[in-house]
């Protein structure tokens, strides 16, 4: 096996070293892998696709209600949907973003979307009419009350010191 066998561009003719945009492309997928790894959305959809991504969440529960918390920047309530249907939650939407920059010397144009969904199935007791989203700086909040008899469900145990 030759060196130039273990390269991860194409060759082209044999020998022939790999043009500028080979390497670019090469780069862009080292740190595009290496970026999702932590959770992060894809750079480079590659090939014209819409690119997906997952959003974090923080889920939470006290006597009173379900917390779900999700971590949506650079979003607003406009690019978000929130659905509850058969006691599963679901929060989707996309994300779509432009920038330009002309300069005395360059003109650049950047363009990204992606889109997600999350889903998360919970318990009978939720009271549907009272679910409620807010949304903020980024950070939605979806509170899911728990229903009057699931509230009191929960009986708290004292106990005692042994002999």
């Amino acid at each position: 096996m030759a060196l130039k066998d273990l390269t991860p561009w194409p060759h082209g003719k044999a020998g022939a070293a790999p043009s500028i945009s080979d390497l670019h492309r090469e780069v862009d997928r080292v740190f595009d892998d290496f970026w999702r790894g932590f959770g992060r959305p894809s750079l480079f959809a590659g090939n014209g696709e819409a690119m997906s991504f997952d959003i974090r969440v923080d889920t939470s529960e006290d006597d009173k209600a379900y917390h779900v918390v999700a971590e949506l920047p650079g979003m607003t309530e406009k690019d978000v949907e929130v659905t509850f249907t058969d006691n599963r939650l679901t929060i989707s939407g996309e994300k779509k973003e432009e920038k330009e920059v002309k300069e005395e010397n360059y003109h650049r144009r950047e363009r990204s979307f992606g889109s997600f969904r999350r889903s998360f199935t919970l318990p009978a007791d939720i009271d549907e009419a009272k679910i409620a989203a807010t949304f903020k700086d980024g950070v939605m909040t979806v509170d899911l009350p728990k229903t009057k008899t699931a509230q009191k469900k929960a009986k708290k145990i004292t106990i005692s010191r042994g002999k």
